[in-house]
């Protein structure tokens, strides 16, 4: 697997000349986009990996599968579908989905910006410091690593730029779905993807979510069956953004991508992946990371069609 996984990565290095580097939050700036690397992980716990797997990164919209399992499990999956639509927007990350009346939770899903701050708000605490640490140590949990913490530089960034973020919040507490304080909900936002990874990180989380909720290796539950299938259903969706159906066409496996340059791909019963690739498309998605994917599909027939 190992030579396998070092042949498809350097045919691939070349397309991230094709992408650029998050700037609008100046730490992400600072990435190299010539960066490249993947980790496996399969079900029983069997590991590969080749190039920069283990450059560690902020998670960004990676969390938001995270958050929407915190907001499962404090909830209920009716509760959540109920103020987090579950539709395909066809816009950006963090554009303004509203209707053509007014902004209703039908208009949101879990995935894109709007509704991962709404998730913010549903997870339960006193505070929302109390809220950050149970979804820290769920992310903690699923990636197997106690050790993984906030890159307090990125967030510092995070917070003093986030000028959309905030307008898609305060639209949001304008039309009654936001009830809390904006900038509280906000920071545990921020926080959240902030959190620091790499690519072994991301394939431990992709091989609970691909074993029903069940950590590799162990086989201990950390979650129900029924809510890795709402949660890869989504990813398959929406989870790369307005790009999702090309990325189905193209992988054809659950996944989702952050502007950090991360991909967290579910193969279900059989692994999880993680990539790195910090040179993105116009949609914010890693261009070499998805062409990596693409070819590793193909050699390995993973698409679930």
């Amino acid at each position: 697997m190992e030579e396998l996984l070092e042949r498809l990565l350097e045919g691939c290095r070349p397309a991230a000349r094709q992408g650029r580097v998050a700037d609008y939050i100046p730490e992400l700036a600072k990435g190299d986009s010539e960066a490249l690397g993947i980790y496996i992980m399969s079900s029983e716990g069997k590991r590969s990996w080749a190039g920069d797997c283990r450059k560690a990164f902020t998670i960004q919209s990676i969390v938001k599968p995270i958050l929407l399992l915190q907001a499962l499990l404090d909830n209920g999956a009716e509760y959540v579908m109920s103020r987090v639509g579950v539709e395909a927007t066809g816009k950006p990350f963090d554009a303004i989905n509203a209707g053509e009346q007014s902004l209703d939770s039908g208009n949101i899903n879990p995935m894109v910006n709007m509704g991962a701050i709404v998730m913010c708000s549903l997870i339960h605490g006193r505070d929302y410091d109390e809220r950050f640490q149970r979804l820290l140590e769920l992310t903690q949990r699923m990636a197997g690593e106690e050790e993984i913490g906030v890159d307090e530089a990125v967030y510092q960034s995070e917070k003093s730029h986030g000028s959309k973020n905030r307008a898609l919040a305060y639209l949001l507490k304008s039309h009654g779905l936001l009830e809390d304080d904006v900038e509280a909900v906000l920071d545990c936002y921020f926080r959240a993807c902030s959190i620091r990874v790499d690519c072994r990180a991301l394939a431990h989380i992709g091989a609970v979510l691909s074993n029903r909720g069940r950590l590799p290796v162990s086989n201990e539950r950390i979650f129900p069956a029924a809510m890795a299938q709402y949660v890869n259903a989504i990813l398959m969706t929406c989870g790369m953004y307005d790009g999702s159906g090309e990325f189905a066409l193209r992988v054809g496996v659950p996944a989702k991508s952050g502007v950090g340059g991360g991909i967290m791909a579910v193969v279900p019963t059989r692994m999880g992946i993680g990539i790195f690739g910090p040179a993105l498309d116009r949609k914010g998605n890693s261009v070499a990371g998805i062409q990596l994917l693409e070819q590793l599909s193909k050699e390995l027939h993973l698409s679930i069609f």
